[in-house]
């Protein structure tokens, strides 16, 4: 049997940054920018530092990353960013929360318009 050889991206091709691989299954990652406050306001919100020993971007060399410590990348203009993950459920109970607000508005928005003083019609022709 013929082993497969590794995949080999191209010099001028492109490069995938900040894909992340070899993460646990059960958790949601993201790359998070240090601006502001909002590795902060994830970490109120369940994120977590990930500091196991994960790929981030495809392979580079002398990426050195000291054992325990949060994954930190560059993400350009002086910006430092770290890969945060949340336990699965968290995140599938957050996108339900951020669903059901779009969906009060899109029926408010269905609603009857002629209710209150206003007058006009309303078609949404994708979603519901």
């Amino acid at each position: 049997m013929e082993k497969r050889k590794p995949y080999r991206a191209a010099i001028n091709g492109r490069r995938n940054k900040l894909s992340v691989k070899g993460g646990a299954p059960n958790y949601v990652y993201r790359i998070v920018n240090d601006v502001d406050d909002r590795v902060n306001d994830l970490k109120e919100r369940g994120y977590e530092f990930e500091t196991n020993n994960v790929q981030v971007g495809d392979k580079r060399v002398a990426t050195p990353k000291q054992e325990g410590s949060p994954v930190k990348m560059s993400v350009g203009g002086g910006v430092q960013a770290y890969l945060m993950k949340i336990k699965k459920e968290w995140y599938e109970e957050d996108q339900l929360a951020k669903n059901q607000i779009v969906n009060e508005t899109e029926e408010a928005i269905r609603a009857n318009p002629t209710q209150d003083g206003n007058y006009g019609k309303v078609d949404i022709l994708f979603g519901k």
